[in-house]
């Protein structure tokens, strides 16, 4: 099974990549894992990422798809992947399908997780996590028994940087410019399946093993 999960930030896209990873037993590929593992690894690749990154500046295409390559050719991908998080543009999508090709693999299909934007902001902008322990909580769905304190470690609850509205509006912006496109580029291909991401998390991925199983 050889799949793309798409959609926008908070949309749930890591969530439901586990819940397929233990389903049919293949690789979740997130583009910052394994960015960070070619980096570690010290792969030709990985080392070109690591001078852009050190200079400060946004990885090109060309290193990034070049990494995904390194990373579909690895053992555990024999039987399939899931891609999340990539490709994010067309001329991402358009590489990704020369270097498929050049690895005899096909994909199976692509999954978009289609939200709400202003349900969406508030479900990231009630997040809240434990300074100390790491712990997650939301102010409306999974609130700390006290204001503001950790019910594990009585450590302080923040709101990170990337949780805060204008934040989480300028990533969906982003995203609208950028990755949306690529939901007529699958469509036209026939390989696109959409599916209501705000739906409760179980529903969602029932709906996605009926998919992927039809």
């Amino acid at each position: 099974m050889k799949l793309i999960l798409l959609g926008p930030p908070g949309a749930g896209k890591g969530t439901q990549a586990k819940m397929l990873v233990e389903h049919f037993g293949i690789p979740q590929i997130s583009t910052g894992d394994i960015l960070r593992g070619a980096i570690k690894a010290g792969s030709p690749m990985g080392l070109k990422a690591k001078e852009y990154m050190d200079a400060g500046a946004l990885v090109p295409d060309e290193v990034v798809v070049g990494i995904v390559e390194e990373r579909l050719q690895q053992d555990d991908c024999a039987a399939g992947f899931i891609l999340d998080g990539f490709p994010r543009t067309l001329p991402q999508a358009d590489a990704l399908a020369v270097t498929l090709k050049t690895l005899d693999k096909e994909l199976d299909a692509v999954i978009s997780l289609v939200v709400d934007t202003e349900a969406l902001v508030a479900r990231l902008a009630g997040r809240r996590t434990c300074r100390d322990c790491g712990a997650g909580y939301h102010l409306l769905h999974e609130p700390p028994r006290k204001d503001g304190i950790c019910d594990k470690c009585s450590g302080e609850l923040i709101q990170r940087d990337d949780d805060k509205e204008e934040t989480i509006r300028n990533r969906m912006e982003v995203y609208q410019q950028q990755t949306a496109p690529l939901v007529d580029y699958y469509r036209n291909l026939g390989l696109l399946s959409e599916v209501d991401g705000m739906m409760d998390i179980s529903a969602v991925g029932q709906r996605i093993l009926e998919i992927l199983k039809a």
